[in-house]
């Protein structure tokens, strides 16, 4: 990582360290919805991996790499240790940077995140599909065409199709950037085995799963969460796999009440 620049970055607040990790189609912006709800307790810290919109540089092959660009911006904002909330691709490697560097991780929330099956390949792979044709031949509108199904539920859509009409002509408007990016992510994700380190954690850690996720069914979460020792699972009704944004009180209040737990029992041993 030597002469590695930073993350894009923003910090909201001052208080304990608390770091937002993206799903992979998410933004900084994209937590602008809740992210009023964690001060003024918490110093908040968001940022774009590698492949993101507003990060410098390629994503990663490996994405357990990324563990290594988020300790390199915790050391620049003088870190220390911080509570992390992450959903999707980010919990993916939030589990990473809990296994690798223990010290650095007070606590995770790991949202809407599970291992990778043959069938979330495929599902990974017809996704990239359409951003590398979208790419070359010029089809935008298909990539968020492919994707809403898949991250929002059936009922959160059909109360959404006005703001989505005009949200599908914004993604096509897009960086090339946004979509190559997009599909590096999606490729690493699908070569990674999450397995090896969720032995390794050893924080207080809360997972949530959204009930209707089409990305990472309920079942698989629960499967991770059993092999995690600290574990607890919690499930919210009635949300698609992008629960930061369909049901945001919901992970908010989760979210809240585990951090409190955890300062009642004075962090991790």
């Amino acid at each position: 990582m030597t002469g590695a620049t930073l993350l894009t970055h923003r910090v909201d607040g001052d208080g304990e360290p608390l770091l937002l990790l993206n799903g992979g189609l998410m933004t900084i912006a994209s937590w602008d919805v809740i992210v009023a709800e964690f001060g003024p307790a918490h110093r908040v810290v968001r940022c774009d991996l590698r492949g993101q919109l507003l990060s410098p540089g390629l994503a990663h092959r490996e994405l357990a790499d990324n563990a290594d660009d988020i300790v390199m911006l915790l050391d620049a904002l003088a870190i220390k240790k911080a509570h992390v909330i992450a959903t999707s691709l980010g919990a993916e490697v939030a589990f990473v940077l809990a296994a690798r560097f223990p010290d650095r991780v007070s606590s995770l929330v790991a949202a809407t995140v599970a291992d990778v099956t043959p069938a979330f390949k495929a599902q990974l792979a017809a996704l990239r599909r359409a951003v590398e044709e979208g790419l070359s031949q010029g089809e935008r509108g298909r990539v968020f065409d492919a994707i809403m199904p898949l991250v929002y539920s059936p009922e959160y859509l059909a109360a959404q199709r006005a703001e989505f009409a005009s949200r599908r002509g914004q993604v096509t408007q897009l960086p090339d950037a946004w979509y190559s990016g997009l599909a590096d992510l999606l490729a690493a994700l699908a070569n990674f085995d999450l397995w090896p380190y969720l032995n390794a954690v050893r924080c207080p850690t809360l997972m949530i799963a959204a009930e209707n996720d089409a990305l990472m069914p309920l079942a698989r979460v629960r499967k991770v969460a059993a092999a995690v020792a600290v574990a607890r699972l919690e499930t919210v009704a009635a949300s698609g796999h992008a629960l930061v944004n369909e049901k945001p009180q919901e992970f908010v209040s989760l979210c809240l009440r585990f951090l409190a737990e955890v300062k009642d029992l004075g962090g991790p041993s």
